[in-house]
């Protein structure tokens, strides 16, 4: 699930991204669980002084700038040592017990078993002052219940379910390599590793970990293993519109991120996960990035079934050469209206007959008709309607919800509201287009 250089994940916003006129950020270098943290980095050879742990109104935990980045300059570099890898897992105390498991464990499931033992064993336990930071909670969709899954947008439904029935295979699939760790635990390991500490663990590595490739072990499954968390450098958040460079340096031994644009002093440092999606975000990240100039509105084939003519005896072959030529997937709407392979699948859905002989030229984009290319305009509004429809309904029962929700619920139902919210705005850009076209 990682993507190269930019896997520095984080919970949602931590405090929602809702902006409070009249609330400063607060800095959190004094709170004692960062005074740990920082002392704990310094004896592993990091210190830093240009970035400071701050919590903001509008993104929760982040790093602020004390001084000016300049462009190209670095934004952190953190020693070797302070990563948490497989490495780490099988040189400690865990490390033997893996190694004679068959078959092999995954690099993840590694580094989960490790993070869930080293949260069991408190402050004793190395890496305390990093677990100690660390989200209580996710708002990734495998934390939300059936009702709340139901709540996302039709095309987001599927790959939320899917998400959490790979999560309960895991962790199914793993209970007796999870009961060969008792001699580890004076606690009985089925009280310890129980499927709440698992998603925990689970998230906290693909939410948060940076890429980094790592020689594949012996001792592990085929799996790439390419995840580092990486402590304090993780408070870095996500913005779509800056750039950074960022990679483990072999040199330097360090892992490096480096500012593209620069950073102005005392304003938010930010790095860039990749050019994602609102719907990619908030299921691999369990966040939303408002104005994300990624985003876009999905069309599933329940809602493209809108547009169908059952009279149409050429329906299953419309439908095949679609499929056949992946027109079925990334039928979307963004600012600007309805994505091309929207509208060349519409088209070909809209061909009469005696003009069926033009689907090779229509699924490179040719224009058949005026009266073809208004049925495609029509339908594509019908589309957008019927998704505005769907996104009103689900904002009214969210409001619903979220009177007398408790805190872990309600940061749950408001990222789904503003993935909502995002969505009603793109639907609304893509109304006007597509009447404007109407019209002409």
């Amino acid at each position: 699930m990682n993507k190269p250089g930019c896997r520095a994940g984080r919970r949602a916003r931590e405090k929602r991204r809702k902006k409070h006129e009249g609330v400063s950020e607060v800095t959190l270098t004094h709170e004692a669980q960062f005074v740990l943290l920082r002392r704990w980095l310094k004896e592993k050879g990091f210190a830093s002084q240009s970035l400071i742990p701050v919590n903001f109104h509008d993104t929760g935990r982040g790093l602020m700038a004390t001084q000016t980045i300049k462009a190209k300059d670095s934004v952190i570099s953190l020693p070797e040592k302070c990563l948490l890898t497989t490495r780490t897992v099988l040189k400690s105390y865990m490390g033997d017990y893996i190694k004679r498991w068959h078959p092999p464990i995954s690099p993840l499931l590694a580094l989960c078993c490790f993070l869930i033992s080293e949260r069991y064993g408190g402050d004793a336990s190395e890496w305390s002052s990093y677990i100690n930071i660390l989200p209580k909670t996710y708002t990734c969709p495998v934390y939300f219940s059936d009702d709340i899954v139901d709540l996302l947008p039709r095309s987001l439904q599927k790959k939320a379910t899917e998400q959490k029935e790979q999560f309960q295979e895991l962790y199914c699939s793993f209970l007796m390599f999870f009961h060969s760790l008792q001699p580890l635990f004076t606690q009985p390991t089925e009280e310890l590793f129980t499927q709440d500490a698992l998603r925990w663990a689970w998230c906290s590595i693909n939410t948060r970990t940076v890429y980094m490739e790592h020689d594949q072990s012996d001792y592990l499954s085929r799996e790439k293993d390419v995840y580092a968390l990486a402590p304090y450098l993780d408070l870095l958040n996500h913005c779509p519109n800056v750039q950074v460079e960022a990679g483990f340096n072999k040199e330097t031994c360090c892992y490096e991120v480096k500012s593209v644009q620069g950073c102005k002093r005392f304003q938010q440092a930010f790095i860039n996960y990749g050019p994602h999606d609102n719907h990619r975000l908030l299921l691999e990240y369990g966040f939303v990035a408002p104005d994300n100039p990624h985003s876009v509105v999905y069309v599933d084939l329940g809602t493209l079934k809108l547009c169908l003519d059952e009279q149409d005896k050429q329906l299953t072959q419309k439908l095949l050469y679609l499929r056949d030529n992946d027109f079925l997937r990334n039928l979307t709407f963004g600012m600007n209206g309805p994505s091309w392979r929207l509208m060349t699948a519409l088209r070909l859905l809209s061909l009469k007959p005696e003009q069926y002989t033009c689907w090779k030229s229509v699924l490179l984009g040719a224009v058949v008709s005026r009266d073809r290319e208004e049925w495609c305009i029509h339908n594509a509004l019908k589309l957008c309607n019927n998704l505005t429809d769907d996104n009103v309904k689900a904002l009214e029962r969210l409001s619903q919800l979220k009177q007398g929700a408790n805190l872990s619920l309600l940061e749950q139902l408001c990222e789904v509201e503003s993935l909502r919210q995002e969505e009603q705005r793109i639907l609304e850009h893509t109304r006007v287009v597509l009447q404007n076209l109407w019209g002409q």
